[in-house]
């Protein structure tokens, strides 16, 4: 029975909610979880961000989400089975964004094949920079920078506390995550009440994006060996590892960095640079040395090595769930 039902609350609703995903993208129509997360987030920030002692109410508001939606998940669960896997599989769906991040990526390349407007406001929907002052190769880098880093963060980081925690693990990074993607910044506003969040949502990501970073290598490098005229010069497997360790730890993040290294190891590319956030300049140090002009033709090498590093990491998920339940 044990089995029986680990399947159903498991691995079930995660091969349903990832072929969902995969078919649909996310529901724009349909109520969405992460919305009403992001309304908690939003209302918490603006009765409390205020006045003294900003730091321990950011820290309090951080605790409060994060219980909440461990404990949402333990309660769906509960439930009796087939409505716990049916809404396990919903979550999964809403949870996962794979096939949104690819799709949003693509079509900041066609967008910039029509003009450089048309290119900078389709990137403005995915990236938190200005982006009206950016040139053709900015906005391309800036589109493939959020592939990589939201490879992590929408896809392999979920997979990776889903396939540790279930349910509860995968709609608790997501409460953090999108704390951080909210109010978790550096700027007079944030620094102080979404500092908690912010470093919360670092160890959160420590080991799924090293594990993405791995992925990307994996499957770029692959898919490189394949493929029958190469756009960029390929290299060994090790030199792409050596050079996303070089580089994966330059980044102002603590954890964006591996992703964004790794794909520009593959592209044989440079990411980085002065960047406008609300009005200031940040600059992230760069990776890679290489100022190769990006065009849409090097697209499809970005989007398989992602597509492939996710459908990786379902099948590592899969066979921990086999590995822990039947052995």
């Amino acid at each position: 029975m044990l089995l029986d039902s680990s399947f159903v609350l498991f691995l079930l609703p995660l091969l349903i909610g990832w072929v969902l995903d995969m078919l649909f993208g996310d529901p724009s129509r349909l109520p969405h979880p992460i919305v009403y997360m992001g309304k908690w987030i939003a209302l918490c920030e603006h009765r409390l961000n205020h006045s003294r002692h900003r730091m321990l109410k950011g820290a309090c508001v951080a605790m409060v989400s994060i219980a909440m939606a461990f404990l949402v998940g333990v309660g769906i669960i509960c439930l009796p089975t087939i409505a716990a896997a049916a809404l396990c599989s919903i979550l999964v769906f809403f949870c996962l964004a794979g096939h949104t991040l690819r799709h949003e990526v693509a079509m900041v390349f066609e967008a910039l094949d029509v003009s450089l407007e048309a290119g900078r406001k389709r990137v403005a929907r995915i990236v938190g920079r200005d982006t009206q002052q950016l040139s053709a190769q900015e906005v391309r880098t800036a589109a493939l920078e959020t592939l990589a880093e939201n490879l992590s963060d929408g896809v392999v980081a979920p997979l990776f506390w889903y396939a540790l925690l279930g349910l509860p693990g995968m709609l608790t990074y997501k409460m953090i995550n999108t704390m951080d993607s909210m109010i978790g910044y550096r700027n007079a506003r944030y620094k102080d009440f979404g500092c908690w969040a912010a470093h919360i949502d670092d160890v959160a990501n420590l080991i799924p994006a090293r594990i993405t970073a791995l992925l990307i290598i994996l499957c770029g490098w692959g898919y490189q060996l394949v493929s029958s005229s190469p756009l960029v010069p390929r290299k060994t497997l090790w030199q792409h590892i050596r050079f996303t360790l070089h580089y994966g730890s330059k980044h102002a993040s603590p954890n964006s960095g591996w992703p964004e290294a790794a794909l520009a190891s593959i592209l044989d590319c440079r990411f980085g640079g002065t960047h406008n956030y609300f009005g200031e300049e940040f600059y992230k140090p760069y990776i890679g040395t290489n100022p190769r002009t990006l065009t849409s033709a090097h697209l499809p090498l970005s989007l398989r090595s992602c597509l492939m590093a996710e459908v990786l990491t379902l099948v590592v998920c899969a066979i921990i769930w086999y590995l822990f339940y039947w052995i």
